[in-house]
């Protein structure tokens, strides 16, 4: 089974500060971190339920089964499709939650990938406790939580969110078939992306596409 249920045990004290969200949906393959994790946001407050999924397609199927979700805090590292894949399916809701993604990369390439494909936030697995609290307030709001603020992802970047998607997989070292089914794409497609992207930066091969997205400041 694919989803855990985590609820609050006890109702707020009289007074205490509101909840700022009633249900949120964490997308984690790893039990022992997503578990611990739930139980930190009921110890602070920050919602009444949790909901566990450990993959991309059981996300999914919660999502259309269950449309009051105010937030998805989502892994990138998962078994099967790379979090990111989450994100396009989103279109197709007429309200998504905002999704920040959670990660034990944090490097500024993650971050900005996270940017281009339109997540609302940011937050390593290292950020302790002030850090979540901040996030999770932040968002509620309607605010954007990224390290360092909110800047554009890079001057000048025209690529669209799925082409940043195919271009960190690329600088990562993925071949095409393992940039299909990260993204679910079909081969054509992965292609028709790299081609646009290659066009963007004039280059020919795969290691000047990286090298010059680097130097831009696009990784």
């Amino acid at each position: 089974m694919d989803a855990i249920t985590s609820k609050a045990g006890q109702a707020p004290a009289a007074g205490a500060r509101p909840v700022p969200m009633k249900k949120v949906l964490l997308v984690d393959d790893h039990a022992l971190f997503s578990q611990g994790l739930a139980g930190l946001i009921r110890q602070e407050g920050l919602a009444e339920s949790v909901v566990i999924a450990s993959t991309v397609e059981g996300a999914s199927d919660l999502l259309v089964r269950q449309d009051d979700f105010q937030l998805i805090l989502l892994d990138i590292a998962l078994q099967g499709e790379t979090g990111l894949a989450l994100l396009p399916r989103l279109a197709s809701h007429r309200e998504p939650p905002p999704v920040v993604i959670i990660s034990s990369s944090e490097d500024e390439a993650t971050v900005r990938a996270a940017q281009a494909a339109g997540a609302s936030g940011f937050l390593a697995k290292s950020a302790g406790r002030s850090a979540l609290v901040s996030m999770v307030r932040s968002v509620s709001r309607g605010e954007r939580y990224f390290p360092g603020g909110n800047d554009p992802v890079a001057p000048g970047l025209s690529l669209t969110p799925r082409q940043m998607d195919v271009l960190l997989l690329l600088a990562q070292g993925f071949p095409n078939k393992r940039i299909c089914q990260s993204l679910n794409l079909t081969e054509h497609t992965v292609k028709t992306h790299l081609k646009a992207i290659f066009t963007q930066l004039g280059v020919h091969n795969r290691t000047e596409c990286v090298n010059l997205a680097r130097a831009r400041g696009w990784l």
